[in-house]
């Protein structure tokens, strides 16, 4: 065999060494017992008044008035959104924008966020985050500037008024832009918690062509979210058991250990 030869199948091995290694199978993350769901109350859906007919196939039965939803249903979807994220999280430039506005979320979507350095939104959804996203990068790029401006020699030679103005708009680009600071390129997906509260969200990520992963609580719509789990989005802990949930999976394949915290009660 000829040393060309030789080299071309060296060179093939070693491609289909890294195809192998690209494609190989994620390990299965650890989802939730249904025990720890029901004990969490992510079965406890809204009032028969309340409840998206599309949410018909999630739930389980109506007890006193309230819709009883479907564990096991929410187990698979679980499943399936986890493996989702995982196959995200095998590129290590995508990322994974949380979002959750609402006030028994916005702790905990902001906790699990940052334990995997991803991008999040708690407080506003800024219309046009995904739609103009350009416009939200000049105004990283804004503040980034104002900061190293404030860290400056040159800074010395501003007036008091002019420091203070400058302090305020540090501040206020800070508040609008949140957990979008870090933020470079449009998210690989987008991780809503309450399909129904966050739709502007939703919204422009169907828009422009982003996944949507959503808790999808019974007066949802899951048929705008690509990977909807149905699952109560107003319990504190529901939410906590099933973003955490997601997270693992995401920092499993990341290779990322995530700090332990108490449990959010």
């Amino acid at each position: 065999m000829g040393p060309e030869r030789k080299k071309e199948k060296i060179m093939l091995k070693i491609t289909e060494e890294k195809s192998e290694t690209k494609d190989k199978p994620s390990q299965p993350v650890k989802l939730p017992e249904l025990v720890e769901m029901l004990e969490a109350g992510v079965h406890f859906g809204h009032e028969r008044s309340k409840r998206n007919p599309k949410m018909e196939p999630y739930i389980y039965l109506q007890r006193n008035r309230v819709t009883i939803i479907d564990l096991e249903k929410t187990q698979t979807a679980l499943a399936r959104a986890a493996q989702f994220i995982q196959s995200i999280a095998k590129n290590p430039s995508k990322e994974i924008l949380y979002v959750g506005t609402k006030r028994q979320a916005r702790a905990i979507v902001r906790r699990h966020a940052e334990s995997v350095n991803m991008p999040y939104v708690t407080k506003r959804w800024l219309g046009g985050t995904f739609t103009n996203f350009s416009t939200i990068l000049k105004s990283i790029e804004k503040l980034d500037e104002l900061k190293a401006l404030a860290e400056s020699p040159s800074i010395t030679t501003a007036t008091k008024k002019e420091k203070a103005v400058m302090r305020k708009e540090i501040e206020r680009l800070e508040e609008v832009l949140e957990g979008l600071m870090t933020i470079r390129t449009l998210p690989a997906a987008l991780l809503v918690v309450g399909a129904h509260d966050e739709k502007l969200a939703v919204r422009e990520a169907k828009r422009i062509g982003i996944p949507v992963i959503g808790l999808t609580d019974t007066n949802a719509d899951p048929s705008l979210v690509d990977y909807p789990i149905p699952a109560n989005d107003d319990a504190v802990r529901a939410i906590d058991l099933i973003v955490g949930a997601l997270t693992r999976a995401f920092a499993q394949e990341r290779g990322i250990i995530i700090k332990k915290e108490e449990k959010t009660v």
